[in-house]
């Protein structure tokens, strides 16, 4: 492989990930015993590198981003570090064995906007690589703050949720769903090195909220996950319960649609005269 620039940077971010989680573990958590005298933060690498069947100076190397590896170590240091399905995905993406990345665009598939429109009672939004809101539809704006009344430069949903008042009254439990959202973005921009806007992004996250230091320098990644969450439209009101689901788009690379559908309330009239009454037993 031709050493460039962005190759140079995903070695490095390749190391610092698997530092990261080196870290973590406890010698426990590998069946390792533990010393009182043990001064070492998590793992050392030559336990890692015993564990993974390679010599500590190569696997030093890799932390240190200084070479390239095969995927057959990368998989063996993935075991010995425990890393999960979604960790170890991006760990491969980052030394090079996932199909490289378009560059950052702004231009997304006109149909996708017909798709919005298609969710009338729903909540929905195409959002770029950095998570920037490119398209929403009416019932977005009928229950966040408009995109529209915002500079373009301020449409990014992680930002919103992490520093806007308005958008924080709308979900008030906010916190969950922007973590995720950075995990989701974080395993995207770490494939990326290069691209500027995802690399803006970061900055501007510490620059709105250094006391979320410890979100912004985690090395955690992962796939936003479906949940259920309380919506208050305007920000006032009756909380609404909301199903919550982030789907992949095809364009621009690294897109996604984030749809929020109500969930259906249980009915609350009386009782069928038909059905039986509390405690008393089913045909």
């Amino acid at each position: 492989m031709e050493t460039t620039t962005a190759t140079t940077a995903l070695r490095q971010r390749l190391g610092g990930f698997l530092r990261a989680y080196r870290e973590f573990l406890s010698p426990g958590d590998v069946g390792l015993p533990h010393t009182p005298r043990r001064r070492a933060k998590g793992l050392r690498r030559e336990e890692v590198a015993a564990l993974s069947g390679v010599s500590v100076a190569w696997y030093t190397w890799i932390e240190q981003g200084r070479v390239d590896t095969s995927r057959q170590v990368l998989d063996s240091v993935a075991r010995a570090l425990r890393l999960d399905e979604a960790a170890h995905r991006h760990a491969l993406a980052l030394a090079g064995f996932a199909p490289a990345a378009e560059g950052p665009t702004t231009s997304y598939d006109p149909n996708l906007r017909a798709v919005l429109d298609g969710w009338p009672d729903s909540p929905a939004l195409l959002l770029g690589p950095a998570l920037d809101i490119l398209a929403w539809n009416r019932a977005y704006a009928a229950v966040w703050p408009d995109p529209d009344d915002l500079p373009e430069d301020r449409r990014n949903l992680l930002l919103l949720l992490v520093g806007d008042a308005p958008h924080q009254r709308v979900l008030p439990d906010w916190e969950p769903v922007a973590m995720d959202l950075h995990r989701h973005f974080r395993t995207r921009a770490d494939r990326r090195p290069e691209a500027e806007d995802l690399g803006r992004l970061a900055g501007r996250l510490d620059s709105v909220r250094p006391d979320l230091a410890d979100w912004w320098t985690c090395r955690s990644v992962g796939d936003f996950a479906p949940r259920t969450v309380e919506l208050t439209p305007g920000g006032e009101g009756t909380p609404r319960a909301y199903g919550m689901t982030l789907l992949l788009a095809p364009r621009p690379q690294d897109a996604a649609v984030l749809v929020q559908t109500p969930v259906l309330s249980p009915p609350t009239g009386p009782p069928s005269p038909d059905a039986p009454a509390s405690g008393a037993p089913r045909p």
